[in-house]
C-alpha cells in the first residue's frame, strides 16, 4: 500500500463525544441534525443550530461538545479551545474534551499543553486507548525536536542522533493513504479536526463505541 507523510495533527485522533447519560431535555434528533451538517461540511450551519439549541439548554454537555467541533471545523480554534476547556471544568470526569484540547494544541505546536491534556484524559479514564495513542505521537514529536536540537548544538552527535531521527520520520510516514481520524461513534476521514459521522444519543446506560473504544463516560453532575 502506498505510504504518505502525515503531519502530527493528522496522526492524532480527535473523537466524537461518547454517549452520556441523557438529561431528557434534548432529543437525539437534535444531535443527529447537527452531526449531519458537520459531516456535510457545513460547520457554520451546524454552529448556528448548536447555539440555538444551547440557548434553551445551556449546560447540555453533548451540545457543548458539538459546538467545540463546529468551532474547530469553522477555523475558530481559539473558540474551540475555550469550549473544550470549559467542558473539562464542568465535567472533569470526561476524557474526550481533554483529548480534543490536545489535538487543538498540537495543531498550534503547543506540544507541552497537548501532552498535559492527554495525561489528564488518561488520568480520568486509564482505559482510553485513543488518548494513549495520541500521547505516543506527542512523545515521538517531542523526541524529534530534542534530537534536532542536539544536532544543532553538537554536530559530532550525528552518528548517534540521525538514526533515531530516521526512525521517528519512518513512524510518521507509516500511515496508509486515506487513513484519517476516527470517531467513537463511527469512522470519518478528515484532515485535522474531525466532524462526527454520527451524533451520540442520550441513553439510560453508556453505549458501546467502535474501535478504538473509549471507556463509557460517567454521568455528569447535574
Amino acid at each position: 500500500m502506498k505510504q504518505v507523510r502525515r503531519s502530527l495533527p493528522q496522526l492524532l485522533r480527535l473523537v466524537a463525544l461518547t454517549a452520556l447519560l441523557g438529561t431528557g431535555v434534548v432529543h437525539a434528533d437534535d444531535y443527529a441534525d447537527i452531526a449531519q451538517l458537520l459531516k456535510a461540511g457545513k460547520p457554520a450551519d451546524a454552529l448556528a443550530k448548536v447555539e440555538q439549541r444551547l440557548s434553551a439548554n445551556p449546560r447540555d454537555p453533548q451540545l457543548r461538545f458539538l459546538r467545540g467541533v463546529a468551532q474547530a471545523d469553522s477555523g475558530k480554534p481559539s473558540d474551540a479551545i475555550a469550549t473544550f476547556t470549559k467542558l473539562t471544568e464542568d465535567y472533569p470526569e470526561l476524557p474526550e474534551p481533554y483529548n480534543n484540547l490536545a489535538v487543538l494544541y498540537a495543531n498550534q505546536n503547543q506540544l507541552d499543553k497537548s501532552r498535559t491534556a492527554l495525561e489528564m484524559a488518561i488520568r480520568t479514564n486509564p482505559s482510553y486507548a485513543t488518548a494513549h495513542e495520541n500521547l505516543g505521537d506527542i512523545y515521538a514529536k517531542l523526541a524529534s525536536q530534542a534530537y534536532n536540537k542536539a544536532l544543532q548544538l553538537d554536530a559530532n552527535n550525528a552518528n548517534s542522533v540521525k538514526p533515531k531521527l530516521a526512525l521517528i520520520r519512518e513512524l510518521f510516514s507509516a500511515e496508509p493513504a486515506g487513513k484519517g481520524a476516527r470517531a467513537a461513534a463511527a469512522p470519518a476521514a478528515v484532515v485535522a479536526v474531525q466532524r462526527p459521522a454520527a451524533a451520540p444519543a442520550p441513553a439510560a446506560a453508556p453505549a458501546a463505541s467502535k474501535t478504538p473504544q473509549p471507556a463509557p463516560a460517567p454521568t455528569p453532575a447535574p
